[in-house]
């Protein structure tokens, strides 16, 4: 178990706002930080950093703890792997008895098989057996400087050879099965996952082997890309390739492409920037990932349908972020790759600087939807175009995307705007009555506001979980009042079994003459847990508590204990009924 006394000490020397400044743009305000939340997508910023109390709460997904609990969740680490990263990064050694749970062990397992693995592919893509992969990457244009620096590689062509390898250096077969480098057919045997294929490994932003993506030398043998499923250490939807690279480039923006060899052509013509997803379409995770490096993102995907739809989706995921997008026309080539080869690098940086605008994309793409030259080709697309003009938030943008085409179109430039006004009045209507909704179903499921009436719901007593609530964000704002507090509460009397936990760990530390700090309580509570927590102390920050509050609260918690739900009341004999009835009388 790792001690209290390095938590204090890696607390003490990992100033969270440093840290979270790293993975998300704040501003300072006042005491606090804000920021886009980088768990949920949002365009107003409700994550908030409080550097006084070395914690982080999100008002929009309800996220927050302790800069330990932030490297957990950004990082999906557990407890130990984000200690060890945070001292790692303070440069602190771990103490001797520093726990590892076994899901630690597992992890470093196959980033040891990863590593292995890796150096085993280059070693055989450098050697003869590997003449012909190595042909290949080399008439692709690669340089051995590039192939070298993407530690690129070659599966061989046979059934077991990275098997017997890992075996003769130490690895179990369970290992390598969990490491995702071997997989099993129907008779149950294990066999080499990658064969007869150019191998790319995908490093992590620490630069540790994660993964592989496997392409075939030539079309029609198979699946012409073979990618590692997660693992342990992978999810794929998480990351992107050449991103440990992309981080350090001085472009104040990342090129998002769709293959590696797009990214790895694109880095040695000189957009170090450039970054790909990992065999998957983009996904939400993704795009948030990009917004915490980069305000300013081009689509560098191939021109054909598939690539252009593709764009179309991206521009749809990063719509709700707060990122500017272009997309890339790659005329006259399939992909950057062919591009660069065809025309190069000075006319591919023209291209960037040239980009189409999300809303220019897509006005395009409704162009070439609709026959322009008939009347109801002509109505359908003024109809598309007015509803996703109706999306801009900007007038002048508005103004200008509408003159162009009242102009192109010779149409009224002012009923185009009057129908586009008219679409937007009735989105935003929309909009507000859902967000209406959902803040009263937020206010009716969290009664954050202790001293106000939450609605019922499921049953519950709503004052008996304030209260809850309430004597748990007293505790952490007034551990002075504790010593009141013990004789008269336990965690049993808590019916929220989240209140409960939070409390047991605060007892535990106030028992031991311990201030009640977040990053001491990681280790007994979950990620949701630390959530509720660094709410409490978020929303008490601003409410004075007294000494009397505590035993109104406690006196709440003890009559919601006391009271029996309909499943109990039906089970009692007539006896154990007429003395609860007595009871209830008597307390009211």
């Amino acid at each position: 178990m790792i001690p209290d006394t390095f938590i204090e000490r890696l607390r003490d020397e990992s100033d969270i706002e440093t840290i979270i400044s790293s993975y998300v743009a704040l501003k300072r305000r006042g005491r606090t930080a804000v920021g886009l939340c980088p768990f949920h997508s949002e365009k107003t910023p409700s994550f908030t950093v409080y550097p006084d109390s070395q914690s982080f709460y999100c008002f929009g997904c309800q996220k927050g703890g302790s800069v330990i609990t932030f490297i957990q969740e950004i990082e999906r680490l557990d407890f130990v792997e984000a200690i060890k990263l945070l001292a790692g990064r303070a440069g602190i050694p771990l103490p001797e008895e520093a726990a590892d749970d076994g899901s630690s062990r597992r992890r470093a397992r196959v980033l040891e098989i990863n590593r292995t693995t890796a150096k085993f592919f280059h070693e055989k893509l450098i050697s003869p057996e590997g003449q012909a992969a190595y042909n290949y990457l080399t008439g692709r244009g690669l340089t051995r400087k590039t192939i070298r620096s993407f530690g690129l590689g070659y599966a061989p062509d046979n059934w077991d050879s990275l098997k017997k390898h890992l075996q003769d250096a130490g690895f179990a077969e369970d290992e390598m099965l969990s490491a995702g480098v071997l997989t099993k057919g129907r008779s149950g045997r294990a066999y080499d996952q990658f064969r007869g294929r150019v191998i790319f490994p995908i490093l992590d932003l620490r630069g540790s082997v994660v993964a592989f993506g496997g392409r075939a030398m030539e079309d029609g043998k198979g699946p012409k890309y073979i990618n590692s499923s997660d693992t342990p250490v992978f999810k794929k939807s998480h990351g992107l390739y050449a991103l440990n690279f992309a981080k350090a480039a001085k472009e104040d923006m990342l090129l998002l492409a769709e293959g590696y060899m797009d990214v790895i052509s694109l880095h040695q013509a000189g957009f170090t920037c450039a970054v790909a997803t990992l065999g998957t379409a983009l996904t939400q995770e993704q795009a948030r990932l990009i917004s915490r490096y980069t305000g300013r993102v081009a689509l560098a995907y191939d021109s054909d349908g598939a690539g252009q739809n593709a764009a179309r989706k991206a521009l749809g995921l990063f719509s709700g972020l707060d990122i500017s997008v272009s997309v890339l026309d790659l005329g006259g080539a399939k992909d950057p790759d062919e591009y660069i080869k065809k025309f190069g690098p000075i006319r591919f940086r023209n291209l960037i600087e040239g980009g189409k605008s999300a809303f220019e994309f897509e006005v395009e793409r409704l162009q070439k939807k609709h026959d322009l030259d008939t009347p109801d080709g002509k109505t359908a697309f003024l109809n598309e175009f007015c509803a996703l003009m109706a999306d801009i938030s900007g007038e002048i943008a508005r103004e200008v995307y509408i003159s162009q085409i009242a102009r192109q179109l010779d149409v009224s430039k002012d009923r185009l705007a009057a129908t586009t006004a008219a679409i937007r009045k009735k989105k935003i209507g929309a909009h507000a009555r859902k967000q209406a909704h959902n803040l009263r179903t937020f206010v009716q499921d969290n009664p954050e506001t202790l001293g106000g009436r939450p609605s019922a719901r499921r049953g519950t007593d709503l004052s008996g979980l304030a209260a809850q609530r309430g004597l748990v964000a007293l505790l952490l704002q007034n551990p002075d009042y504790f010593g009141e507090i013990r004789s008269k509460l336990t965690e049993n009397d808590f019916t929220d079994p989240d209140l409960g936990a939070i409390y047991r760990a605060v007892h535990t530390l106030l028992e031991q003459n311990r201030t009640p700090d977040l990053a001491l309580c990681g280790s007994q509570l979950t990620p949701q847990q630390m959530g509720i927590a660094s709410g409490l102390v978020a929303s008490g920050r601003d409410i004075k508590y007294y000494r009397e509050q505590a035993d109104e609260f406690i006196a709440a918690i003890h009559k919601q204990k006391e009271q029996k739900g309909p499943d109990e009341v039906g089970n009692m004999s007539p006896r154990q009924l007429q003395e609860y009835i007595n009871t209830r009388r008597a307390i009211k």
